[in-house]
């Protein structure tokens, strides 16, 4: 029987030769938002690995919204001037759809970059700055409090999310996530742990719904038309009277009726008393879970990272498609092996085409002619 995650699918326009997603990975490896070589060399692998579609990191849509001062930014002419020049490098030598995760990390801003301990950068810190979130509530203890928004200050951040969609469109970019999930502002507006409000965003589900819907509203009318926008969700906050199932199920329906193209279903991040059984798969009954209530893709990610395992994902319906993080940074070849695991054909560069091992001979498609 053939592979089900060796067969293509469509996300909107989007065509994907299979089933595997290149989820988006932070390298806290940017000077003033700006990408360079590090992310020239990081995604060209990834743009080379066989994957069904590359996912480019959180990428900040505000200065204050980046996670470390390290972090990449789409919020002015040089930030996209930095990333239009590795897109190119990349598409000289790829053709594999590239989206992009947009973020705002609200209250678990102002960090340092995680091998340096991934503290929130003191107030001495000439490179650290004031944090904002629903409600003045710090993400840890020891944190300086963040500011809550105020209403110019949610009018500035759904600009910014639409100016960087608009930046992403001009960029040539096949897609935009947005990131709904992982603690971060998004997510603390929609958890009832982060978010005390008590005005129109906060309080019921529908209201702690609003700001991250208004954003995705922002975001699906500043994107093209005919170009995916899909959101990043927290199946649950894994903290008692924290963010759940259910209200992930109600979040994505609301989306799915705004036109959002496919959800992506993670968890946690937001309360540092979470309980996480994390294990392989430990996820995967929230993908289900949603993918039961919309019509939409689903995507299913954590701890994926053996071929029968992703194979019995979207075989069985668990899911649609399953993105690959850590996996792929140990083996950016994952879909090449997969693929030859279950005896289905992967898209190799021209100049890696030797490499194909004998036993395997079916295994890369022929070559592009390029």
């Amino acid at each position: 029987m053939p592979s089900v995650l060796f067969s293509p699918f469509q996300i909107g326009s989007m065509s994907l030769a299979n089933r595997i997603v290149v989820a988006p990975m932070c390298q806290y490896s940017s000077v003033d938002g700006l990408m360079n070589d590090w992310h020239l060399i990081h995604l060209g692998q990834l743009a080379l690995s066989g994957a069904a579609v590359l996912t480019i990191e959180a990428t900040a849509v505000v200065p204050e919204g980046r996670i470390s001062h390290a972090d990449v930014g789409l919020w002015d002419d040089a930030t996209e001037t930095a990333m239009g020049r590795v897109l190119d490098g990349v598409r000289h030598w790829s053709d594999m759809p590239i989206a992009i995760q947009l973020g705002h990390a609200g209250r678990k801003a102002s960090r340092e970059v995680p091998w340096k301990g991934g503290h929130q950068l003191a107030t001495d810190d000439a490179r650290q700055w004031q944090t904002v979130s629903p409600s003045a509530l710090p993400s840890e203890p020891q944190d300086v409090p963040p500011t809550a928004l105020d209403a110019p200050g949610l009018a500035r951040i759904r600009t910014g999310f639409a100016e960087a969609a608009k930046r992403a469109a001009r960029l040539g970019l096949d897609a935009v996530q947005i990131h709904g999930a992982h603690g971060y502002l998004l997510h603390q507006f929609l958890s009832p742990l982060a978010n005390q409000r008590t005005d129109e965003y906060g309080g019921s589900l529908e209201n702690r719904m609003r700001f991250p819907l208004e954003v995705f509203d922002a975001v699906r009318e500043a994107f093209p038309a005919d170009k995916p926008v899909t959101v990043r969700i927290t199946g649950t906050d894994w903290v008692p009277g924290g963010w759940g199932i259910e209200d992930a199920i109600a979040f994505s329906q609301a989306l799915e009726a705004r036109g959002c193209s496919a959800v992506h279903v993670s968890s946690g991040g937001v309360d540092a008393r979470q309980k996480i059984p994390i294990g392989p798969n430990y996820q995967v009954p929230l993908a289900r879970a949603v993918k039961g209530a919309v019509s939409i893709p689903v995507v299913a990610v954590g701890l994926i990272t053996e071929f029968e395992q992703a194979e019995a994902i979207v075989a069985t319906g668990d899911a649609d498609l399953v993105a690959l993080a850590r996996a792929l940074l140990y083996n950016p070849r994952w879909p090449w092996h997969a693929a030859a695991h279950f005896g289905a054909t992967v898209r190799a560069p021209d100049q890696y085409l030797r490499s194909q091992p004998h036993r395997y001979k079916h295994l890369f498609e022929p070559p592009s002619g390029r």
